[in-house]
């Protein structure tokens, strides 16, 4: 039942409904609520006036026509706050659960909030009054009615009642002033729960009061919910009975609804017979819903035995790797520390990634129980008008969340196996190329993956000798490579400097990357997935020496990296290890990845952490000069993909392509795709693609990069393979140094 708390709250107070009504969006609020967040218009002002002018695009800078619509495309309603010319000029607020709200012209106390109702202290209905939904932000003019002529969610006040009933720990006396005690009798005439002080000064037994029957507390809490059900009115016409429903209209209707043609034209059904048919068909669809509930805990176990054999596994590996590196001798104890490190990281990315996708799945598993939950307490009311007024939505919402649960949301992302084998036959000949024969799958930067040595002939007496290479100091990570030498330890011959070569990984020819006195070197900016040749040779006033023994290394399989502090806008707010950003600004400001691109096929993703009042955040990739303090794509030097909760635009140079269906929300995941073999980036959006290719014809130098404001927050995950259903051009050879 906890799960279900979430959908009993009101958007704009965070406190459980009272009184709530049902807006034609489908969605509901309190009455004292919906009073609370009334605009006013100007009295010449019409929708259609407000939809010419266009003067309430200045609260949300729309990037298109079609976003700047005043217009919902779902209904006749305004679209957005900024649709009066009233609106920019009342201050903005925000509701404890983050939605954003208009205060009301004259401010109530706080103590008149959720009170009784009190028809006689509440301010009268300004006319032409615009109720902006919280939850969807379409705008309704009222009419004549006011909030009278929004239907009352008595199936909704209902499951509120028993929900708060069945949370409370006793029933409490309601004569009590000041410290409720604890009710000892409840009058089954008075509908009263007394506390024994309050029942002999209030309720004596004589006189006329003798004749009440008085039963103990738990019993009149169930005589409360055996009441029989009330009979719906028309909001239309007060007098009538709820007997029709309009198929049409969607709307429980009277016979003078009939009569006085307002639903003539419109197919008319039996109101008890529809009642039964939507109950029918949201059961259905909640027998879908649970078999995919019942899948995801099963799945749950799955990946928590997964993490289980994962540290199992770690364990048994690290001590077998250790027993058989303690049997080496001295030399090979630096290598065995490289190695378990190497073991430790693919050790922590499993767990992590398999951590990250319980986190991702239980939050959805939440998500759907207390939908279920609260579907299933709707399921039980027994007034069909109430019910008929709700169950579209819920069934929509239903359907929608069960397509949530699609294919891939329930498979692993990671295995329990170390697939590692340590060979230590050829001990003594290859202590220093000590590695790893077979590694697979997991995006960990490898280390030095092999050397082949070939011989130099003998030098000068005059020019420096060959350096040597101390390879237990050489390595690579991700897309760098740091390379350490020194002289042959009998060599006297001064050295002037030295000089390192590398090739361009792809078997090109060897190129000067370092030039100067040190013996140690980090090059940067390699390409990934590739294989490099290194070599050095010293030099002095003589001439140029030999060159040393070539050293082949393996650059990382796939990309690791972070956000940019350094290149990030400076109200980009960074966290969790520069893995994690947000902004502290309501404008679209950018952040970039600490690593470019520009040779390979590359894959990462980010996740939606925080995603409040719709905004458009914008993923992709950029130059490394691009704007920082506009949305990513408006110059030249960014192509992204723009999305809301609603659909997705492609944009380059601030020219927008390609709008799709399909929004985002808390916890979704975005993916790019950057191909350089066949020059194309591909978006993804909770592991589907989303809309074509986006963008063709890309070279050169990129940089991974989003812009975001205040009401975002996203984690980047990194180190990930290429999607399954996406298969990469073929390489063609590349010259050309990152």
């Amino acid at each position: 039942m906890d799960e279900m708390e979430d959908e009993l709250k009101c958007p704009v107070c965070g406190s459980f409904y009272r009184e709530p009504i049902i807006l034609p969006c489908s969605h509901n609020i309190c009455l004292a609520c919906a009073r609370n967040i009334l605009v006013q218009t100007p009295d010449a002002e019409s929708p259609q006036s407000s939809r010419a002018s266009g003067s309430g695009i200045s609260d949300y800078d729309y990037l298109d026509l079609d976003k700047m619509s005043l217009y919902s495309e779902a209904d006749s309603g305004y679209g957005s706050y900024g649709g009066f010319v009233s609106a920019p000029t009342t201050p903005c607020q925000k509701s404890p659960n983050g939605v954003r709200v208009f205060p009301p012209a004259v401010p109530q106390p706080a103590s008149q909030h959720h009170l009784l109702p009190q028809p006689a202290c509440l301010a009268p209905i300004p006319r032409n009054a615009c109720l902006t939904c919280p939850q969807c932000h379409r705008s309704l003019i009222l009419d004549e009615r006011g909030l009278r002529g929004f239907p009352k969610n008595r199936v909704l006040e209902g499951v509120v009642d028993r929900y708060q009933q069945s949370k409370a720990a006793a029933l409490k006396c309601q004569l009590c002033e000041k410290s409720p005690r604890e009710a000892t009798a409840m009058c089954e005439q008075c509908d009263v729960f007394y506390c024994e002080p309050c029942r002999l000064r209030c309720h004596p037994p004589r006189g006329p009061l003798a004749k009440h029957r008085l039963v103990p507390p738990a019993q009149g809490r169930i005589s409360r919910r055996a009441s029989p059900r009330k009979i719906s009115t028309c909001t239309e016409h007060e007098l009538e009975n709820l007997s029709m429903y309009c198929v049409q209209c969607k709307t429980p209707v009277c016979y003078q609804c009939l009569e006085e043609g307002k639903h003539g034209t419109h197919e008319v059904k039996a109101l008890g017979a529809m009642w039964k048919l939507h109950k029918g068909q949201l059961s259905q669809a909640l027998n879908g819903l649970s078999d995919r509930a019942t899948e995801a805990k099963e799945f749950l176990v799955q990946l928590r035995n997964t993490v289980q054999h994962i540290q199992e596994n770690g364990v048994e590996f690290e001590a077998c790797l250790v027993a058989q590196c303690d049997a080496l001798i001295d030399a090979l104890n630096r290598r065995k520390a490289q190695l378990l490190a190497r073991v430790n990281k693919e050790h922590e990315h499993k767990l992590k990634v398999v951590r990250d996708q319980i986190s991702h799945c239980t939050v959805k598993l939440r998500q759907t129980t207390g939908l279920m939950e609260y579907c299933l307490e709707v399921i039980k009311e027994n007034d069909p008008s109430g019910f008929l007024q709700i169950s579209d939505a819920l069934i929509r919402r239903v359907l929608m969340t069960e397509s949530q649960w699609g294919k891939g949301t329930l498979t692993p992302r990671m295995t329990s196996d170390f697939d590692l084998t340590l060979d230590s036959a050829p001990l003594l000949q290859t202590i220093h190329q000590l590695d790893f024969v077979q590694m697979k799958g997991t995006g960990v930067p490898n280390e030095v993956c092999g050397r082949a040595l070939k011989s130099n002939s003998s030098s000068s007496s005059s020019v420096p000798a060959a350096p040597m290479l101390q390879l237990e100091e050489c390595c690579t990570e991700n897309n760098s490579a740091t390379l350490s030498w020194k002289q042959p330890p009998l060599s006297t011959i001064a050295v002037d400097g030295y000089i390192l070569e590398l090739d361009d990984g792809d078997g090109g020819p060897f190129r000067e990357v370092y030039v100067g006195a040190e013996t140690i070197c980090t090059v940067d900016g390699l390409h990934y997935n590739s294989t490099y040749k290194s070599r050095v040779k010293a030099f002095n006033g003589s001439g140029v020496g030999q060159y040393s023994k070539t050293l082949i290394m393996q650059t990382s399989e796939v990309a690791w990296f972070t956000f940019d502090p350094a290149s990030a806008h400076p109200d980009i707010i960074f966290s969790n290890d520069n893995l994690t950003v947000t902004c502290n600004s309501y404008d679209d400001r950018v952040a970039m990845g600490n690593t470019a691109f520009s040779r390979g096929v590359h894959y990462w993703e980010m996740t939606l952490d925080r995603y409040d009042n719709h905004p458009d955040p914008a993923f992709g990739v950029a130059r490394g000069d691009v704007l920082k303090d506009v949305m990513l794509g408006k110059d030249d030097k960014a192509w992204a993909m723009y999305v809301d909760n609603n659909r997705s635009w492609f944009m380059h140079n601030n020219s927008h392509t390609n709008r799709t269906d399909g929004g985002i929300s808390k916890g979704s995941t975005i993916g790019v795709l950057l191909d350089f073999t066949r020059g194309i980036i591909i978006f993804l959006i909770n592991d589907e693609q989303q809309g074509p290719v986006a963008f063709e014809g890309l070279e050169g130098l990129y940089y991974p990069a989003i812009s975001l404001n205040r009401n975002v927050q996203v984690t980047l995950h990194t180190g990930l393979p290429i999607p399954d259903f996406y298969t990469p051009g073929e390489v063609e050879p590349n010259g050309a140094m990152c």
